[in-house]
Formats: C-alpha cells, structure tokens, sequence
C-alpha cells in the first residue's frame, strides 16, 4: 500500500507490491483504425485504455475546424468510439485516457457527458486544461498562430484519476503522458521518482503510435512474415508497467503483428532528438534503455534513468501558410525539355499582369520517350503557385493553361481540368516559455479545479556528449548493396525538421554504423539535405544512431515540396541506396 503524508508517499513495508499496471493504446493519430477501440476492449485484459489524437498536423487542423466553429476543435471520431464502446468500458472498469480533446477539452467532455446520459450510463468524466496559450500568445512572444499549445506532463491526469474518474480527456499533453499519469496515479509516484518517471515515459513513447511497436511501418517486415507473424491486421500495444518503471511491451494473445526487440527499437528512434528526451515531468536517458526478448511477443525495457525536467515547457505553434494550386501538363514523345520550356514562358506570360507569390515547374521525365506504352513515353510538368491571396492563384492560374491548349506544344493535354486555390500546408514551429507561465489545472469528476504544481527541481537538457565508439569492424572484401540490408531505419517530422533514426541488428551491423553512417556520409548519401546541418546522435544500448535535419521540412509540416512533406519515407530511401558494405555483413 502506498501512504501520502504532507506530500511525500511512504511505502508500508509489509505491504504486496502494487501489481503491473496494464496500459493498452488504441489511438496513434486523428484517423488510425476505428475498431481499435472495441478491440483492445474485447481480445484481453486492460487496466487503462489510452487514444493519442493528436500529431503537429492536427492541432492545424482542429485550429480550422474551430475558425468557422467555435464548439469544435476535438477529435469527432472518439465520441464515436465512445459511443460503440461505453458500455463495455463501463463493465469492464477500465479507465480511458485521450488526448481526442485537442483545443477544446471541456467541450468533448461535456459531449461524452451527453452521450452517457442518452446510454444511460454514469461515468466519471474530468479533464485537464491548461495547455492552449493563443489568448496569450502576444504577451508570451509567440507570435499570431493559428494554435498555440504547451505540451503538460501527466499529474494532470494522475489527479483526475485519484479523484475516480473512468474517463479522462486532456489536451495537448506529450504522447506519452497518457501512460504516465495513469502509472504515477495507481503507483503513487511524486516528482522525486525520476527513474520511475522515466521507465513509464519510455514505455509511454512505445505504445503511443499504436501498431508502429507491433510490425507497422518495420523495416524488416518480410523477415516476420517469413517467421509466420500476420501483418495484414496488427494487434494494438500493451504496456505492462511496474512500479520501478520497468515494463513489457506486448499485445494481446492471438492478434495479429509481432512484438520483437526490433519492432521496439524501431518505434524508439522515432521523433527524438538525442539521448536526452525532455519531457514536462522528466528527461529520459534513452541512452540508458535496455532492451530484452523475453518471449514471443515480450519485450522487456529496463534500466531507464530520468533526470529532473527541463525549467521550460514546449508550445507548438501552427499557422496557415496561405493558399496553393497546381496542375499537371502531360508532354509525350521526344523534345520533352524544349516542351515543357515552350509551356513555361507561355505561362509566365499568360500570368506577367497578377504574378503569384511563388511559382515552380517541376518536370518529371518519361520512363522511355519511344516506349511501347504511352503512359511510360510521358513526362509530367507540374505547375505550382502559391499566394497568400486565393483569386490571385485562382480562375486565371488555371486560364492561364487551358488558354494554350491549342496554341502551344504538340500534342498538349493535362492529367485533369484546373481546380480552385485551396489553403496551403502547415508551418509547424516550437517555442519555450517557462514552466511558471502555464496553469496545468485538473478538472475533476465532481466539477473542483485543481492546479496541479510544477516541479521545483529542474535541469537543463544539454546535449549528450558522443559516447565512445566500438571497436571498427575488421577488414574484408566489401560489395556495393543497399543500406537496407544492414540497416532498419525510421523516419518522420518535427515541426520544419526531420529525424531519421537507424538501428543495426548486431553488434557487427552497429560497429559499421557508428564508424561509418556520419552526418557527413548521411548528406552524401541523401544529397536533399547536402546543404542542412545534420546532427548525429549514437545510442549504442538500442544499436541505433538518430540524425536529426535541420530545415528538411521548412517552414514545416505538409508544406515541402515533393510527394513525402511529412519525411515518413526518408528512412526507406536511405535504405535503398546503395554503398560499399563488409561482405561479412551482407547475406
């Protein structure tokens, strides 16, 4: 049993130790499978139920949906989920936590409450606030975004479920929160276990993508179809966590995926920085997670070391970067360049009198201009312009094309008709302010506000010096092959920058990356970032090495040209070149 005396929880020594606390996630983002819910419900045992809603991209998104809604500004599908589903969280007794209130927590609670009382049930419902800063944006230097959130820690939640909640909805939290306040509520936890802190926040950044810990996304996927595993349908995560902070990341029997040390790693080294992982309640030594195959589908993390939080809270700010149109000429046959030449100054001419902000043409060469196919004898010029005006970007941008439909190149036709302006992507940035300037308030079931305190105890999460290297791998014949054959590796977005995190399956795989895979070597073999500030990060425990790409994204998500805006397919593309690699690592 745990004792709280004038804030300090005591541990009776007679006491059982608490029993793992059963974390299931069934959310990863605003879209991600519907019937995760009912699953995670149905296919085993939950203590707690969590649902991540919300990525950078989101919020923008919920920031819209709020401009011609104010009453909006939550994840819809949650009440949806709920609505299949509370009454199986009700006779299960298994709480819920989701970050689905977005920018209007109070808002979907008050819905959920609704909803209850038309299934005539009773949950307990409270929510955490705090987090939305746009009222005070200008006061805190950050601007005029569209959205303005710090990221909180997980007392919030912890409160809420001391006060017997069954349902918890917050807004911006970090990830993985929705798994730590649950730990610190049902193992009592205060600030001082910082280890503790850290194990569940490791825990919590494994299951908080969902079926990316359970062979979504894996590099090595055909090695566990190859082993028998269904990838088709992947279980959701379970995180059983213990009270030291060490846990088992698994799923339920009989479902489909795979929980392996490398599906784990995998999901590890996405959107991090370094070795230090600062979060609202804790920095993570992710240099000190270590990683064991306990059985199939059991992987144990322990030996997780927290440090005191930093003495700022991150804010995510999002803004609309204006409009955007686009079309596509199709030009087949030979003299592509001179065509798509001929088209360019037409266009630009067509459009001298109302200039857009930008304009690009990018052409994209057929695969055999005499092929036996037209599809493979044509090439692509696509035509972008952007404007913080949408007329300026409108009718005539498209007019501007359809006008030389018969007065310009042979055999001139375009993939579809022009489209209206539509708003652009999403410039993402972050900010810090200090921890002090953001109320973290509970609301409790019975409608009491609680402020949860901050830290007092802080430090600043300063870059880990690069640890010492392993021993180089031994000399031998080499042969040029694609990095993927050594090499798993993960990739995505973080505001305007990129990370891409690559792990090796054995020591000998991991020797060569360390000695050989530098941030040089990254902007040789991924000649898109030759120009970028590109920061390796080594953490031997998980074989693994994270860069991190400064501007890749700029000026952030959605936004970049090309087809992969979000970096979610960098990874396999550094896979797929092609190096000199040790044979003796090669199959």
């Amino acid at each position: 049993m745990f004792f709280r005396v004038a804030g300090v929880t005591l541990v009776s020594m007679t006491a059982t130790p608490a029993p793992p606390l059963w974390v299931g996630n069934a959310s990863g983002f605003y879209g991600d499978r519907f019937a995760a819910v009912h699953e995670m419900l149905t296919e085993g045992p939950v203590d707690v139920l969590t649902g991540d809603y919300l990525a950078e991209l989101t919020m923008a998104i919920l920031g819209r949906d709020q401009l011609s809604d104010p009453g909006r500004g939550y994840a819809k599908t949650f009440l949806r989920q709920m609505r299949e589903t509370l009454q199986l969280v009700m006779e299960r007794g298994t709480k819920v936590v989701t970050n689905a209130g977005g920018l209007n927590p109070r808002g979907l609670a008050d819905q959920l409450t609704e909803l209850a009382e038309q299934l005539d049930l009773q949950p307990r419902i409270a929510c955490v606030t705090g987090d939305d800063l746009l009222h005070r944006a200008e006061e805190l230097g950050l601007g005029t975004p569209l959205t303005a959130n710090a990221y909180l820690g997980g007392f919030g939640i912890a409160a809420c479920l001391d006060a017997g909640a069954d349902i918890v909805v917050t807004g911006r939290v970090t990830d993985a929160s929705l798994a730590v306040g649950p730990a610190i509520s049902h193992f009592g936890w205060t600030r001082e276990d910082l280890d503790a802190l850290a194990g569940a926040t490791a825990a919590g950044h494994v299951i908080e993508c969902g079926a990316q810990a359970t062979g979504g996304n894996y590099a090595f996927a055909p090695d566990l179809v190859a082993d028998g595993h269904d990838l088709d349908h992947p279980g959701f995560p379970l995180a059983g966590i213990s009270a030291d902070g060490s846990a088992v990341i698994t799923k339920h029997p009989g479902t489909g995926g795979a929980v392996t040390t490398g599906t784990v790693t995998a999901q590890f080294v996405y959107e991090i920085a370094g070795a230090r992982y600062p979060g609202p309640d804790v920095t993570t030594r992710l240099d000190t997670v270590e990683l064991t195959q306990e059985g199939p589908d059991r992987v144990r993390i322990n030996g997780t070391r927290g440090e005191a939080p930093p003495p700022t809270l991150k804010v995510g700010l999002t803004g609309l970067t204006g409009f955007r149109n686009e079309y596509e000429l199709l030009i087949t046959g030979s003299g592509t360049e001179e065509k798509a030449a001929w088209a360019e100054r037409q266009i630009r001419a067509a459009l001298a009198h109302r200039k857009p902000g930008e304009l690009h043409f990018d052409l994209r060469p057929a695969e055999d201009p005499g092929g036996r196919t037209q599809d493979g004898a044509t090439a692509r010029l696509r035509v972008t312009a952007r404007d913080h005006d949408a007329r300026t970007i409108g009718r005539g941008f498209g007019a501007a094309a359809v006008e030389i439909a018969l007065a310009g190149y042979a055999g001139f036709h375009m993939s579809a008709p022009p489209s209206p302006a539509r708003p652009d992507g999403i410039a993402v940035t972050h900010e810090l302010v200090p921890v002090q300037e953001v109320e973290h308030t509970a609301i409790l079931p019975d409608g009491d506000r609680v402020t949860i305190a901050p830290s007092t105890r802080f430090q600043d999460p300063a870059p880990v010096p690069e640890p010492p290297l392993p021993p180089p791998p031994p000399r031998g014949p080499r042969r040029r092959a694609a990095l993927g054959n050594v090499l798993g590796a993960r990739s995505g977005d973080k505001g305007a920058d990129a990370n891409l995190g690559v792990w090796a399956r054995d020591d000998a795989g991991f020797a060569w990356l360390a000695h050989e895979l530098t941030a040089e070597r990254i902007r040789e073999l991924l000649p898109e970032t030759a120009e970028l500030e590109v920061t390796r990060h080594l953490l031997p425990n998980l074989r693994a090495a994270n860069f991190w790409i400064e501007g890749m994204l700029a000026p952030g998500t959605a936004r970049r040209e090309g087809q992969d805006p979000q970096a979610k397919g960098l990874g396999e593309w550094l896979r797929a070149r092609q190096t000199d690699l040790p044979e003796a690592l090669l199959p």
